[in-house]
């Protein structure tokens, strides 16, 4: 049987032999041409409720950014498609809506089907595609659920399997699936008021994109209700090739009001409607809500306006009464995470960060126990078997590396690891954590997915990506540069890691550097993980590569991450320009030719460092950068900075003090970093006749995504890279 699977699963997702290809020197637009350079790119790999089938979007070689849906046999191994997207979408626009949702999830630039969810009793598939919804069955046969202009999103199949649930208009909706017929479960959505979904900064900084969730027997609904009529209105520009559209966007900007969210529960029906007793203040976030398996309580994790404090709480799904659990507090922040279960015997697994590191503890009799511990940190928990092993990813035999552990909770010893040294790693789980779906990387291998046992044991490819002569990255191996790791100390004695991609090194000979950067809270760059193939490219032009993680980086405990707090543009700035100075000191580096690169956070990072360090940098490239906090949106900034004002860590007070080369851009519908930050700059500038370039983008949003685009923003980078005689042009 293992061989049948891993033959046929193998070649599931790799391309036809042929013979090998030619070296090839890697060329910009190559980079974002179909088939993508890092080999197919699975989504959603997940297990059938019976575990039978192994289901996957995966993208055409065609069309890297379009979808499928595919479902693999895990006995024999067979494969097919089980929903065409050109054959059944509609083509039809989505909603803002709905475009806003997927800016939120980072695959606003996907096609196709970018979601699905099984149905429990494993028969058929819900699949929203291009804002309607189709339940797919096993057969190939596709049932159309809704065919209405408007579109339905935040689309589940109830957990008997009985209902389907959307929301439509801001209203909530169920499909009896037996009969087909369609109930309306609130009446009075509509405006600044929309039922069962999250609300902008859920899903932009908590990471909670849900707002419906059915109870394990279908007995009851706990539904956000979410009014957002405090909120400022930020009438947004999207500024397209063919004409401008206003945006009235509620855009909860730092130390403005937020959104006013309720939980409220009612039956399938809409009936018996209570409300969750959050308590008096409603100026929270309600940050993850998950039922007990029983369905008897559902639990609701109430995050302070502040970020200060997190409760978790019990609530009575009959009468909203609630009992608080647990208080997670901190000086700084607490962080957030989906490492929450009910255990068999009704003891809860909880994650805390008491000790400096996210750990993992058990709750029971009122009581915190600790289950890991170490200067080391839990990333997530992948799934608890029926013996009450506990799997979970973690860095704790390298910082630079995710990989899975196991530990047992009536005998939580010394943590086992399950996966291989020398890769990152993510894992999920079946229901009854008996199989592991691994998907792993590292610097000279991009993303590979498989199945395992519960000791690790490879038992089939999903997903091989092997990079022989059939790969789509083979005609440029023979350029392929490893990557180095290494490490510096920050001022006051912190280890920072970097990684560094060279090109092959000529005694006596200088290389300009490309020094890339994001810096801010929740992002660690430097890992053992397959990089973005821009690097290498970078190389072929002649740059080395080189990123640091500085302090404020998550995953190296809070004593190194809460420096950044109330400090934004200190520490990681001054780590960056250390950084800097270091390179300049190597034999084989041209001290008068290093470049600083960054995006979003990192746009505003370049900044702040051309503006406290002149003359360091050659040239800086600003993306979409936040210049004014008071511009950007309320969990985040609060989170780190407080309430306004931020005159010290904004960027546009001393943005005049900047002498060195900058070039900005930004996506003129940005809905996230939003257009203001750039035209207040550039006007900023302006005004002081202070040189500058900049290139903005119309109608893209926060990533500038799509072939064309993305092209077009690094010759943009590239071309004022030559013009400041950084790096010389590519030869016609």
């Amino acid at each position: 049987m293992k061989s049948l699977i891993a033959a046929a699963i193998a070649c599931a997702m790799t391309m036809t032999a042929a013979a090998p290809i030619a070296a090839k020197q890697l060329t910009l637009e190559r980079l974002f041409q179909s088939p993508g350079l890092s080999g197919p790119s699975p989504r959603e790999v997940k297990f059938s409720p019976d575990g039978k089938l192994l289901t996957l979007l995966r993208n055409r070689t065609d069309d890297r950014d379009r979808y499928d849906l595919w479902a693999i046999d895990t006995t024999s191994g067979a494969e097919h498609m089980l929903v065409d997207s050109l054959k059944i979408g509609s083509g039809a626009a989505l909603s803002e809506e709905e475009k806003m949702r997927r800016e939120r999830l980072r695959i606003g630039a996907l096609k196709g089907i970018t979601a699905y969810d099984w149905a429990p009793d494993g028969k058929s598939v819900l699949v929203p595609l291009d804002g309607d919804l189709y339940l797919a069955a096993l057969d190939g046969t596709v049932r159309r659920l809704t065919d209405t202009p408007q579109t339905e999103i935040e689309a589940k199949v109830s957990p008997g399997g009985h209902f389907v649930s959307f929301v439509r208009d801001h209203n909530l909706y169920a499909i009896d699936l037996a009969s087909g017929a369609e109930r309306q479960l609130t009446k009075d959505g509509g405006g600044t008021l929309a039922w069962g979904t999250a609300e902008f900064v859920a899903q932009e900084e908590l990471e909670r994109r849900s707002g419906t969730w059915w109870s394990p027997k279908e007995t009851r609904i706990a539904v956000q209700r979410t009014d957002e009529s405090p909120v400022k209105i930020v009438r947004r520009a999207a500024i397209g090739a063919e004409g401008t559209t206003i945006v009235e966007q509620r855009y909860p900007a730092a130390g403005t009001p937020n959104a006013l969210v309720e939980l409220w529960l009612m039956n399938p029906d809409g009936s018996g409607r209570v409300k969750a007793d959050l308590g008096s203040n409603p100026d929270f976030y309600l940050a993850r809500v998950d039922w007990a398996p029983d369905g008897k309580a559902l639990y609701v994790q109430q995050l302070a306006r502040d970020n200060k404090r997190l409760d978790l709480l019990r609530i009575d799904p009959m009468t909203g009464a609630a009992t608080k659990l647990i208080e997670e507090t901190s000086k700084t922040w607490v962080d957030l995470n989906n490492d929450f279960r009910v255990l068999k015997d009704g003891s809860l697994l909880w994650s805390s960060e008491r000790s400096g590191y996210p750990h993992l503890d058990r709750f029971a009799h009122g009581k915190l126990s600790p289950l890991t511990h170490g200067d080391w940190s839990v990333h997530s928990v992948a799934g608890i078997d029926a013996a009450g092993h506990i799997y979970f990813t973690a860095n704790k035999d390298d910082v630079l590396e995710t990989q899975l552990y196991a530990i047992d909770l009536a005998h939580p010893e010394t943590p086992r690891r399950i996966t291989e040294s020398g890769w990152t790693y993510g894992a999920s789980m079946d229901k009854g954590a008996t199989r592991i779906i691994l998907t792993r990387s590292n610097p000279d291998q991009p993303p590979q997915t498989y199945l395992a046992d519960v000791t690790g044991k490879r038992l089939a490819w999903i997903n091989e990506n092997k990079l022989d002569a059939t790969h789509s990255y083979a005609p440029y191996l023979d350029h392929h540069r490893p990557t180095q790791f290494g490490t510096l100390k920050a001022a006051d004695g912190s280890i920072l890691h970097y990684k560094m991609i060279t090109p092959v090194l000529e005694p006596g000979k200088r290389y300009p550097v490309f020094m890339e950067h994001y810096g801010g809270p929740g992002s660690q760059t430097v890992t053992r993980a397959w990089g973005s193939p821009i690097h290498q490219y970078l190389v072929t032009r002649g740059f080395i590569v080189f990123e640091i993680d500085n302090r404020g980086s998550p995953n190296r405990g809070r004593a190194f991450e809460d420096q950044i707090y109330h400090a934004m543009g200190t520490v990681e700035v001054e780590d960056q320009v250390a950084a800097a100075k270091w390179l300049k000191t190597q034999a084989y580096v041209d001290p008068a030719r290093i470049a600083t690169y960054g995006w979003s956070y990192g746009g505003y990072m370049t900044l702040k460092l051309l503006e406290k360090a002149p003359g360091v940098f050659a040239a800086g490239i600003a993306g979409a950068p936040v210049t004014k906090w008071e511009l950007y949106d309320t969990a985040y900034t609060e989170r780190y900075l407080g309430m306004p004002p931020y005159d010290t860590s904004d960027a546009l007070d001393d943005a005049t003090k900047i002498v060195d080369p900058l070039l900005t851009l930004h996506g003129m519908a940005d809905d996230n970093v939003v257009f203001e930050n750039s035209t207040a700059l550039w006007a900023k500038l302006q005004a002081a006749k202070v040189p500058f370039e900049m290139m903005a983008y119309p109608g893209k949003t926060h990533g500038v995504s799509g072939e064309g685009a993305q092209t077009h923003v690094w010759e943009t980078i590239l071309g004022f890279l030559e013009r400041r005689g950084i790096i010389a042009p590519v030869a016609k």
